[in-house]
């Protein structure tokens, strides 16, 4: 019997003494930021940097790649749920298996896999609290093995649709009192200020909680939960009926749906294809200038 994960976090020692398991399967999930001439932005494998150095025990997952679906318009939508649970079973994580999900930044691409894997009906998996950089910082044991898991036998699809929404819904909430729609990049994108999708600005009537100010910068493990439910307080983020995250490729939204949860709202959606979808359809509205915002 696999592991049983009780909480969406562990932390960087309970890793440490339990990254052998035979039933624990560890995932560097990191993108690597490359920017463009023209001043945008790109996210490329992060595979070399893996191979350079990584948790023992862990393998890489390409959510640029093999955990996104190739086949659509945008980049870093997620693929079918039954093409990527086989995509899993493949990479050994199955219903005997517990999965600890970590990248090399601010915990947006494992919080993007443990959302992804939350909207497969699979539970028992957490994100490194802390990261790649707190296990760094603490001189914790590194790896250079070119580790793989065995096939999983089974993994077992219990689809959630609900947990990740499409445009349609989105423009449908947009005229909801019951549903919150939360603006998870920074400030100045939310503002207009400045944009690297196809119209500046944000969903109209969403608020702004930038994903990375919800984590302590020196150790970079989400802050306390007395201390998120004071940072969504200003939007009454968890009195809401529903709240959905979204950002520009529904990567942020993950993170902020991962804290959102740590502070106790139980009904959140990410907004898949997120602003990258949402600002190249001319007939979906946008909002720029200030607005209430945390």
């Amino acid at each position: 019997m696999a592991l049983t994960l009780d909480a969406p976090l562990v932390s960087t020692q309970w890793l440490a003494e339990h990254s052998q398991d035979t039933d624990i399967r560890i995932l560097d999930c990191s993108l690597i930021m490359q920017p463009n001439e023209d001043g945008s932005y790109g996210f490329v494998s992060g595979i070399d940097v893996w191979k350079e150095s990584h948790i023992p025990n862990s393998i890489y997952v390409d959510v640029g790649g093999e955990l996104s679906d190739q086949t659509h318009e945008f980049t870093l939508m997620m693929p079918d749920p039954e093409a990527f649970a086989a995509t899993l079973k493949q990479k050994g994580i199955g219903d005997n298996t517990a999965v600890i999900c970590y990248d090399r930044s601010n915990h947006a691409w494992a919080a993007r896999v443990w959302w992804m894997l939350r909207v497969c009906g699979f539970d028992n998996a957490a994100v490194l609290d802390g990261g790649w950089k707190k296990w760094l910082a603490e001189s914790r044991e590194v790896s250079t093995e070119l580790t793989s898991y065995p096939s999983a036998t089974t993994f077992t699809l219990r689809h959630r649709p609900e947990l990740m929404v499409s445009k349609e819904e989105v423009r449908a909430a947009c005229d909801e009192q019951e549903t919150l729609l939360l603006h998870s990049l920074p400030l100045p994108m939310f503002n207009g200020e400045v944009s690297p999708y196809k119209r500046p600005g944000r969903i109209p009537g969403s608020v702004n909680l930038y994903c990375e100010t919800l984590l302590d910068p020196e150790s970079n493990c989400y802050i306390a939960k007395e201390l998120l439910q004071e940072k969504f307080s200003p939007s009454h983020s968890l009195e809401q009926k529903r709240v959905i995250t979204y950002c520009g490729g529904g990567i942020a939204a993950s993170a902020n749906a991962l804290a959102l949860t740590l502070a106790g709202q139980n009904n959140v959606a990410v907004y898949d294809g997120s602003l990258t979808e949402w600002t190249a359809d001319p007939d979906m509205p946008m909002e720029t200038g200030e607005a209430v915002s945390n």
